[in-house]
């Protein structure tokens, strides 16, 4: 099977390329003229060159594949000028599964995020069946992700083979960027996380996230989405199963979401809009954190053969590898 993959420049992108070499997939990966080629060291594949938001760059490459998979996002929670990331997220997906109906690829994998569904702030698991719309979306990644989720579902009432993950918070190597995930990891073992929110998220093992996007290839239904989750964890459990791993210190001050908000609105001010920096704390992540992202992966289990593991030994391994790639500067 050709396989034709963007975002494998990424993190979860780069385990859902590994894991379909892996498995005998001929590759071929999306990449752009900036992209860092790191993650794709010692791997078997050929390369593009390409931009989501430039559709008629991939027919070509797109041609004679069998499958799509669509892992590539712009993801961040703070941008100064969102445009760009509607035009990578939303109109690249439709161009891309547009491409893929006019090229006759057979079947589509669409990587979303749990970040489209229908969660509560008093920490009630939900699925798939939640109830959701866009008004529940909170800044504009998950703005963009929903859209994108909903061209994703208007290509398969059309008739395309397209089916949905929705990963929860992956976690793991190779994690370049780092994400907003990784991020709280790296600030745990640089020792700069004095104080916690109380909120909540599901963190999987994306290792089990990359499996999952080659089961769905095989047995997944057109026009599904399957949540792809671990545990549900407090952010509290999370830096105390860190503390247990690396025998740093959990920290114990529980600060309220109001005066975390105020020190967000605060930097998004003075990082964001005097210096032209990323913040390091959003009032988008506060915002989230009212809610507690706890999940269900029932679904992704009967239909997929998905597995929910212990998050232990994917929090191992990401701050193994953290500290290897140079990550961690206090000792």
């Amino acid at each position: 099977m050709k396989v034709f993959v963007t975002g494998a420049t990424g993190f979860v992108g780069a385990h859902v390329a590994r894991h379909l070499a892996a498995q005998g997939a001929q590759l071929r990966l999306l990449v752009r003229a900036t992209s860092n080629l790191a993650n794709l060291e010692g791997l078997d594949a050929e390369t593009v060159v390409g931009d989501l938001r430039e559709p008629e760059t991939l027919r070509v490459p797109i041609r004679g594949c069998d499958a799509v998979m669509h892992v590539a996002a712009d993801y961040r929670l703070w941008v100064r000028d969102p445009k760009a990331m509607y035009a990578a997220n939303v109109e690249g997906t439709r161009g891309l599964l547009r491409l893929a109906r006019e090229e006759g690829v057979r079947r589509s994998v669409y990587t979303s995020s749990v970040a489209t569904m229908g969660f509560k702030t008093d920490g009630t698991i939900v699925d798939e069946a939640t109830p959701v719309s866009l008004d529940d979306m909170i800044g504009h990644y998950k703005r963009s992700k929903f859209l994108a989720e909903q061209v994703a579902l208007e290509s398969a009432r059309a008739g395309q083979e397209v089916m949905i993950l929705n990963p929860t918070t992956p976690i793991g190597s190779r994690d370049v960027k780092p994400t907003p995930t990784g991020r709280i990891i790296v600030d745990f073992l640089n020792r700069k996380f004095p104080a916690y929110m109380d909120t909540g998220l599901n963190l999987v093992d994306v290792r089990e996230v990359a499996r999952a996007h080659g089961e769905a290839l095989e047995m997944g239904r057109p026009g599904e989405r399957y949540i792809l989750g671990g545990e549900n964890l407090s952010l509290k459990q999370i830096l105390d199963k860190m503390a247990a791993i690396t025998g740093l210190p959990s920290p114990k001050m529980k600060v309220p979401h109001g005066v975390a908000m105020g020190f967000a609105y605060f930097d998004e001010f003075f990082s964001g809009r005097l210096l032209g920096r990323e913040p390091r704390a959003t009032v988008e992540e506060v915002r989230m954190g009212k809610k507690k992202m706890f999940a269900s992966s029932a679904k992704a289990e009967r239909e997929l053969g998905f597995r929910v593991l212990p998050v232990d030994d994917a929090l191992r391994s990401a701050i193994e590898w953290f500290r290897a790639h140079g990550y961690v500067t206090q000792s």
